[in-house]
């Protein structure tokens, strides 16, 4: 048997975000490629696999031609905002077998200039074929969808509309610290529950921004590694799990599919969710994240309520830092923020990340991270560990 081969994130790097009105999806895919390869200090010669999607009618093949590549190995998975922790997996066991040595994950969208300029519309509906056509005549938008699933988690546990209004709050706490964030003006509880109501329980705060914005991240073999400008933050295990296409298919709102890819790869990588430094989770709206920190197990189900107060989120003093750029709910959120998860993580795990650095006790930075993404209206999650040299 050939030994698998441990791999590497060495690039991770973020295009321009928040309001870009000059630039194309492709040219943002563009920009955060090529900073991601001159993160790690490699040509792009060495990639010889690609992965991408939502752009394009052959994604990954029209960005891949776009960004002059010609990979070997290419992975077009596509379920929503988990997707690029799916891809991660998928390019890292694909490197460890030895089918490729360098995966290049990219993904860019111009969301908020498309609606802005009457290229597209909000998305208030995924279409109404297949499944959906028996909920979508019933209102089941998708936020409707998460609102009702938070609702849900109210009923079964007590849990408050403030303590959501928390994940909000320690959000927005977190993107205070971050130049890049598109939000970063402090709000309180009261201000969240005083913004406009969008779906049941969430008011406007609840919800994630639109923006534009791109990021990229490259994946190498440990062979690589030596080669590269930056230190390397090791793939250490992950998961995938898809659940439900229909809300009416989903055997129980609270529990989340990142339950079943946060257990794969918390046993994969040998580490315990107590080990983890800090967590980058999918925050489309503030339950995602209150359920999912459940589901990994950073508390028991139906305590996620009271694990999100006192600030146990923030950088600044906070048990476990989550979101620590600001999250899709103030940083930028450009219509599948799940690579930004890794981008995040990756530079929490190097020490690059300024101001909003988290230390551990010692002063050193974080030696385990967890991104969690979720796709759909919790129909997918993907789980990866990442670990320091």
């Amino acid at each position: 048997m050939v030994a698998r081969r441990k791999v590497a994130v060495v690039g991770a790097a973020l295009s321009d975000c928040g309001r870009v009105d000059d630039a194309t999806p492709y040219a943002l895919h563009a920009q955060a490629a090529r900073r991601a390869l001159a993160d790690a200090g490699l040509d792009r010669t060495l990639v010889d696999g690609f992965a991408s999607a939502g752009l394009g009618t052959l994604a990954p093949v029209e960005v891949a031609a776009y960004l002059g590549l010609r990979p070997t190995w290419v992975d077009s998975t596509s379920v929503g905002g988990s997707t690029w922790e799916v891809m991660a997996a998928h390019a890292a066991d694909a490197i460890a077998a030895g089918h490729a040595r360098a995966v290049l994950l990219v993904y860019g969208s111009t969301a908020r200039a498309d609606v802005r300029a009457g290229r597209r519309t909000g998305t208030l509906s995924f279409g109404t074929r297949g499944p959906l056509q028996f909920e979508v005549p019933y209102g089941h938008t998708l936020i409707a969808k998460y609102a009702m699933a938070a609702r849900r988690h109210m009923i079964e546990y007590g849990t408050t509309i403030e303590q959501l209004a928390e994940v909000a709050v320690q959000a927005r706490a977190n993107a205070a610290l971050n130049p890049e964030a598109m939000f970063r003006t402090p709000v309180t509880v009261d201000d969240v529950l005083a913004g406009p109501m969008i779906a049941d329980p969430f008011t406007k705060l609840h919800c994630c921004v639109r923006s534009d914005g791109g990021a990229a991240v490259l994946l190498v073999a440990e062979e690589y590694v030596g080669d590269c400008r930056t230190p390397p933050v090791w793939v250490l295990g992950s998961g995938e799990c898809v659940s439900h296409a229909a809300m009416s298919e989903w055997p129980d709102f609270t529990v989340s599919p990142a339950a079943v890819s946060g257990r794969l790869a918390f046993e994969r990588a040998g580490v315990r969710p107590s080990e983890i430094d800090v967590a980058e989770i999918y925050d489309a709206f503030t339950y995602m994240t209150l359920v999912t920190l459940e589901d990994l197990g950073f508390c028991a189900k139906g305590e996620g309520g009271a694990f999100v107060e006192k600030g146990r989120l923030r950088v600044e003093g906070g048990e476990l830092p989550v979101n620590t750029d600001g999250g899709g709910l103030s940083a930028q959120h450009p219509g599948m923020r799940g690579l930004f998860l890794l981008v995040e993580a990756v530079r929490q795990v190097r020490g690059d990340c300024g101001e909003r650095q988290v230390r551990r006790s010692d002063g050193s930075p974080p030696r385990l991270a967890v991104a969690s993404g979720t796709g759909g209206w919790f129909c997918s999650s993907g789980t990866v560990v990442l670990g320091a040299g």
